[in-house]
């Protein structure tokens, strides 16, 4: 009886594991029909504000924006920034009460479309195995187009697109550096820090956001990312 129990076990971990490889393939050039995220947000009672849109329909401002404000290494890590990691669990250990995160663009995006919210051992173990397959079957543009997408940019608010309508009343590929800088200030806390008008936060953070921005200028690998152009994806 354990014998038939175990091999039902098998079957449908194969079933399981085979059913999402698929749908991370799928992932590649289709968008995520929906997230937990949003689906947690419309339990909240929150609206459902979105519209995806390709990598060419945003701004080259608001893909560095990001990177600056949130991953720097994006181009040159493979999906885990181990150096900020292990800062992180160093701060976190002698300040217990203020927990640091060190997640690139590409766990965010794992996290966003695959997983929860939350700071379990066992969903930080899922976010690591689905970075490390994104990074291998999405590569850097599709990850950033994807994170651009269903980041969380407010109440209710997600993705790059209906980020930049709602702040601005205008489409995300016409967003300026200012107003770029400002929107990926509000990454840390969506919820909390204000885009426009500008919470304190978003006040101080986003002048330094476009500093890093100027920084990163010239920089090879992240400006292929600002001069690549997609194809439309399917939705």
């Amino acid at each position: 009886m354990m014998k038939s129990i175990f091999q039902k076990l098998k079957k449908i971990f194969l079933i399981l594991f085979i059913g999402q490889l698929v749908y991370i393939i799928t992932l590649r050039w289709v968008d995520p029909p929906i997230t937990t995220t949003q689906i947690g947000s419309l339990i909240d009672g929150y609206s459902l504000k979105r519209d995806y849109v390709s990598l060419e329909e945003i701004s080259p401002y608001a893909r560095l924006a990001v990177i600056a404000s949130e991953d720097q290494l994006f181009t040159d890590h493979n999906g885990l920034d181990w150096k900020s990691i292990e800062k992180a669990i160093s701060h976190n250990k002698k300040k217990s009460k203020r927990i640091r995160g060190a997640s690139t663009i590409s766990q965010q995006a794992a996290k966003n479309v695959f997983l929860w919210q939350g700071r379990s051992w066992i969903r930080k173990g899922l976010e690591v195995y689905f970075t490390f397959m994104i990074e291998l079957v999405w590569g850097k543009e599709r990850i950033l187009e994807v994170y651009l997408n269903v980041a969380e940019m407010g109440k209710g608010v997600f993705g790059i697109e209906a980020a930049s309508q709602h702040y601005f009343k205008k489409s995300a590929k016409k967003l300026t550096m200012k107003e770029a800088a400002m929107i990926a200030s509000c990454l840390p806390n969506p919820k909390k820090y204000v885009v426009n008008p500008p919470s304190l936060y978003v006040q101080r953070r986003y002048p330094w956001v476009m500093q890093q921005m100027r920084n990163l200028d010239g920089d090879v690998k992240i400006e292929k990312l600002l001069q690549v152009k997609s194809e439309p994806r399917k939705r």
